[in-house]
């Protein structure tokens, strides 16, 4: 497979998946609660994960020297992350979640150029513009009053200040290990982190809550799916074509999520929105054209 391709299709599956999970995670929060949702969904990944690995001899051992860059990668993401996120979703609804968070490409110049050098083009900055201009059609969506609650609004903050931080981390970190054995370490500190808050806080009332087979099943999807396949495609992008570049990915999101919401959740999807997707598209392949020119 031709390379832009292949890059090119593991960020776009990534941003699949994970505006699936904004949907799957509402379903799963008709029975579990958002520490519950993350730390199981973490559990079943990392075994999956590592199944894999050890199946197929892939499995690469943490060394020791990159044991403090594991923990802090693994406390923004998918500890830090996960908690703005979730709870988050709380809030606000499958699509304006997946709309907030989107705006992360706006951000992700920053730490690109102060941490690692990146170049940031004129092509760059008129997609991101381009891109925001249809992300605020879909956010804005009765008026231009936003009406989504403050708490709402600072959980997904947190949730981006932890993404940006967490690219930075991955971009080192995946030099010395392969996306996929990233991907299971970044789950299983995860679990270290969600521990403390799931069983003192969570368990007893898990196991005397009766479940339903479609929370199991959205559980089970965003375990395989937003929390391994997702990430691993992730950081495979970050670490062919930098942090700027793949965040501008992540503009995809809301448009999956308004599309997904709408065949799962029943939310309106409106003119407007379907504008808002098509700008949301046009300004993301323009941000890419440096980049299929230079490689």
């Amino acid at each position: 497979m031709n390379h832009r391709i292949k890059v090119f299709a593991a960020l776009t599956g990534a941003m699949l998946f994970w505006a699936f999970s904004f949907v799957w995670t509402k379903v799963a929060f008709t029975v579990f609660t958002p520490v519950s949702t993350i730390w199981l969904r973490l559990v079943i990944s990392s075994v999956f994960i590592f199944g894999y690995l050890f199946l197929t001899g892939q499995y690469q051992p943490l060394r020791k020297h990159d044991l403090t860059g594991m923990i802090a990668l693994s406390f923004f993401q998918p500890f830090l992350y996960f908690m703005g996120e979730s709870n988050g979703l709380n809030y606000l609804s499958s699509t304006m979640g997946s709309v907030i968070v989107s705006t992360i490409p706006l951000f992700s110049p920053i730490p690109g150029m102060i941490f690692m050098k990146e170049r940031f083009s004129f092509l760059n900055l008129v997609g991101l513009v381009i891109s925001f201009v249809g992300v605020a059609l879909i956010l804005f969506e009765n008026g231009f009053e936003l009406s989504a609650p403050i708490e709402g609004l600072l959980f997904m903050a947190l949730a981006i200040f932890a993404a940006l931080s967490a690219s930075v981390m991955i971009k080192k970190m995946a030099t010395r290990y392969s996306p996929v054995n990233l991907t299971a370490w970044q789950n299983l500190f995860g679990i270290g982190f969600f521990f403390p808050f799931f069983y003192f806080n969570e368990l007893d009332g898990l196991v005397s809550k009766p479940v339903s087979g479609e929370a199991i099943k959205a559980l089970l999807l965003l375990a395989i799916f937003a929390s391994s396949f997702a990430f691993i495609f992730f950081a495979y992008g970050i670490s062919q074509v930098g942090i700027t570049r793949a965040n501008v990915f992540t503009n995809m999101i809301p448009v999956f999520t308004a599309v997904f919401a709408w065949m799962i959740l029943d939310e309106v999807l409106t003119v407007r929105k379907l504008v808002g997707i098509a700008i949301v598209m046009s300004g993301l392949f323009i941000s890419q054209w440096q980049t299929r020119k230079s490689h």
